[in-house]
């Protein structure tokens, strides 16, 4: 099958029932370089949460270590919202070379650093790079792949997320320890340029959509606003006492209205169709990372466990996921509609029986056995979620979308954490399980709310 380069032959090839699988001879080339990148960026953010606590150390910038996460997740809403601007009216080619140039030049800045302050300025253009790749990657997806394809294509995806999750930790551990830890940002560059060069014939192949959406004045402008909220959160996850108000209520603001703005209109009240759909995505999101985040502290903390036996009970999360994601790939014979119905509901029986971490009674092998669901109901819902999205827009709004979802998770995933880390924060001192509870009730009751939206989706 030969994949056109007019709208035309690409609309006809999304209609087509493909006589191959992913890996046939007109996709090979972009499913093998798309997967690898998507690993290198997991392994790369689960590389630098391993190293950061010895750069911080070296670089003495302790002080500047939340925004050395936090400028990521910011600069990477900017990136998102022009990838998804640009890949409509340009096809996804300039918004993925641009974003693997501000990638691969936030990498060397970092390794290079000799302050903190030049790390964390290297990590932000690395985030806005990063921002950019993900949308240009759903609009090839979009573009390139038939309909029938696309879940296959996502569940490849999740895979390209697993393997890290198990190794990258271990490996990233290695490196800082032997080698150093600068090698954990400059040997990521050495591998991102052949995925990328895999995916150059199929960039070739995708010229712009016929039709194009109208230019949209001050969307650049929100997204700054919402990266300036997203900052504003983590500062004031540092702050005691009233300065955390003083600092969140602003950053909700921005947040609110900025990036409220940036999403399909009534996504913040999930109405029915494409705005469920996003919605969904940001609610499952913050349920899950932000349940992700305190478990292995639950883990040492609450039961004595050590940093490895509690890296492996969240990795068992990493293979839920991938189990979930590739079932709905391959093997489920159901409406996407049941999809989101049951990974929603495998989300909170499994987010509620690990939380339950909390109390020294739980067995720990309950506790992981309930965030192993979740993971399965997390992969069998994120990569529906992905199919529909493309499936419910135009050729020429699947970037702009496609950033909306990235945009909804990002910006909701940030102020769950944001949020839960200052009330863990709070209620430490006064009892260390009263700090957890109050944390997991948070994403307990995301996941409850994510059945809900889930069912104004009125997938097919």
């Amino acid at each position: 099958m030969h994949v056109g380069t007019s709208d035309t032959n690409l609309s006809t090839a999304g209609r087509r029932a493909p006589a191959d699988g992913i890996l046939s001879a007109p996709y090979r080339a972009a499913t093998i370089g798309m997967v690898a990148l998507i690993s290198l960026l997991a392994f790369e953010a689960l590389a630098v949460t391993t190293a950061m606590p010895t750069v911080a150390r070296e670089l003495d910038g302790l002080r500047l270590y939340a925004l050395a996460f936090g400028g990521v997740l910011a600069t990477s809403v900017i990136g998102m919202t022009l990838s998804g601007r640009w890949s409509d009216r340009q096809g996804p080619a300039p918004a993925m070379w641009t974003g693997l140039a501000g990638f691969i030049a936030g990498l060397l800045v970092a390794g290079f650093a000799h302050d903190m302050t030049t790390l964390v300025l290297g990590r932000m253009v690395q985030g806005f790079g990063a921002g950019c790749l993900f949308p240009a990657l759903y609009v090839i997806v979009g573009r390139l792949y038939p309909d029938t394809m696309r879940p296959r294509i996502f569940a490849a995806f999740s895979a390209g997320w697993v393997v890290p999750a198990l190794i990258g930790p271990a490996i990233s551990g290695a490196i800082v320890e032997h080698v150093g830890w600068r090698w954990v940002f400059l040997g990521v560059p050495l591998l991102a340029l052949p995925a990328a060069i895999a995916l150059r014939g199929a960039l070739a192949s995708l010229g712009k959509p016929a039709a194009q959406n109208p230019a949209s004045p001050g969307r650049m402008t929100l997204a700054v606003g919402a990266a300036i909220g997203t900052c504003l959160l983590f500062a004031g996850g540092q702050e005691r006492g009233w300065h955390v108000i003083a600092i969140f209520l602003p950053a909700l603001v921005l947040l609110y209205v900025c990036g409220g703005r940036l999403l399909p209109a009534g996504t913040l009240r999930a109405a029915p169709g494409l705005p469920a759909v996003v919605a969904l995505r940001g609610v499952a999101a913050s349920a899950f990372f932000g349940t992700e985040a305190f478990l292995p502290l639950a883990f040492s903390t609450q039961h004595g466990l050590s940093p490895t036996w509690s890296g492996i009970g969240i990795s068992v999360g990493a293979i839920g996921w991938f189990a979930g994601s590739w079932y709905q790939g391959h093997y489920a014979k159901v409406s996407r509609q049941t999809l989101l119905n049951r990974g929603t509901t495998l989300m909170v029986a499994g987010t509620i029986t690990a939380s339950l971490s909390t109390f020294a009674w739980m067995p720990v092998a309950a506790a992981v056995a309930g965030w192993l669901v979740t993971g399965l109901g997390m992969g069998m819902l994120y990569a529906t979620v992905s199919v529909l999205t493309l499936s419910m827009s135009a050729a020429h709004e699947q970037g702009k979308n496609s950033s909306a979802l990235q945009l909804c998770e990002s910006l909701m995933v940030a102020t769950t954490l944001a949020i839960g880390g200052s009330l863990f924060a709070a209620l430490l001192g006064v009892s260390h399980t009263a700090a957890f509870a109050a944390n997991f009730a948070i994403t307990a009751a995301l996941a409850v709310v994510a059945t809900l939206v889930a069912r104004r989706a009125r997938a097919a």
